[in-house]
């Protein structure tokens, strides 16, 4: 099956819109279109963004909500240590490097961004990186 690493912005954005694409994106892996694979660090970094005072209050997400998200990402997918050697890999942003490092120490088939830094590689060892629009016309043209 399909091993696929999102970027935090995804799932931030499912969370946000309900109806956008990003949640498009979470619902098919929760029908069990494809496996998600995910690291502590990607976790750490989707707690902290959605933790910000900024998002819980402007978009009324309830601790419980976050919680539900981080308990289901830890049970559901494919947690892997992220710490292959990709440093360098994006000088601009090194923290994108995360999401190179999971998708290598899952041999993932891709992943999928909205972050500049990450969709101007195309594509990394051989894991090409989709926008979100790219990834669902992907799994329609399956």
């Amino acid at each position: 099956m399909l091993k696929v690493v999102l970027d935090t912005n995804i799932f931030v954005s499912s969370l946000l819109s309900k109806a956008g694409s990003p949640a498009m994106v979470i619902d098919t892996w929760r029908a069990g279109e494809y496996l998600l694979v995910i690291s502590p660090a990607i976790i750490s970094e989707i707690k902290r963004v959605v933790e910000t005072p900024k998002i819980r209050k402007n978009y009324g997400l309830t601790h419980n909500e976050i919680e539900r998200l981080i308990l289901l990402l830890e049970k559901d997918a494919i947690v892997v240590p992220g710490l292959s050697g990709v440093a360098g890999a994006i000088p601009k942003d090194p923290a994108d490097e995360m999401f190179l490092a999971a998708a290598l120490d899952a041999k993932a088939d891709l992943i999928v961004s909205g972050d500049r830094h990450l969709l101007d590689l195309g594509e990394y060892k051989d894991i090409p990186i989709f926008t979100v629009r790219q990834f669902l016309e992907f799994l329609d043209n399956q």
